[in-house]
């Protein structure tokens, strides 16, 4: 890898969530963070770009899902300019502030930090209630946007003002907080589908494909927008374990078939 190359892959991982350099040798760069604990190495290709490799795991199955994305037989990712080196970064650099657990080392000291602040009380058990739904929900929306890439998972909608985070097993339903912020259990999604999907008059089958309560009407549906082949943009194996509770009180609510 040469000078050059070395200052545009620097710079990049710098503007895309990177912020040093772990490793320098002849061949590639391995850029780190102090904001998640992955690593991404870089090296250059024959045909003059780039190649990113990431860790195994969540993080390089979620990026593979980059439309178009090429991969050595190795399972890297190969970028052609600076542009396009950049838009992996900083997507992989989302992902892993989302991937696995970082979340939950968040909201522990979050939490942790605030009830220092308040100290004990009489009512100290239920102000840590409520710092904890408030501490969580904030996190894990936090997480859905890093996730989603700060769009709806249904339409693509990225104005931040009409998003939600909505939980497909619930907060209270939750046996433990890795539940409740786990970034699977759940979507981003605008504001009209998320009071659909909050409600139960709104699912999604294992394909990803939306499921209507039978009390959303034709009139309903059509001044909504909701057709027949509105989809998830994507699904991960992971969401179907939340995603299967959801649907099960979706069919208990909606009295008859969905559609």
């Amino acid at each position: 890898m040469n000078s050059l190359d070395r200052s545009l892959v620097t710079k990049s991982g710098y503007d895309h969530g990177w912020e040093f350099v772990v490793e320098d040798t002849v061949e590639h760069l391995t850029l780190g963070s102090a904001n998640h604990v992955a690593r991404a190495t870089v090296r250059s290709s024959a045909d003059g770009g780039w190649t990113v490799a990431l860790p195994p795991g969540a993080i390089s199955t979620e990026l593979a899902r980059i439309p178009d994305v090429r991969r050595t037989p190795e399972g890297a990712f190969l970028v052609r300019d600076d542009r396009e080196l950049g838009a992996v970064l900083a997507h992989a650099a989302r992902l892993a502030r989302t991937l696995p657990d970082l979340p939950r080392q968040k909201f522990a000291q979050a939490v942790a930090a605030e009830l220092a602040v308040l100290g004990e009380g009489p009512s100290a058990t239920e102000v840590e209630r409520l710092v904890r739904q408030r501490v969580g929900q904030d996190i894990y929306r936090e997480s859905l946007f890093d996730y989603w890439g700060g769009a709806c998972a249904v339409t693509g909608i990225a104005l931040p003002e009409l998003l939600r985070a909505s939980h497909a097993k619930p907060w209270a339903a939750c046996a433990a907080d890795a539940e409740r912020l786990d970034v699977f259990n759940g979507f981003l999604l605008a504001a009209h589908l998320d009071a659909l999907f909050d409600r139960y008059l709104l699912t999604f089958d294992p394909a990803g494909l939306a499921m209507l309560s039978p009390r959303v009407d034709a009139t309903t549906r059509g001044r909504l927008g909701l057709t027949h082949d509105l989809r998830l943009r994507w699904l991960s194996p992971e969401h179907e374990t939340y995603l299967a509770v959801h649907r099960e009180e979706f069919e208990k609510r909606s009295g008859a078939a969905p559609s």
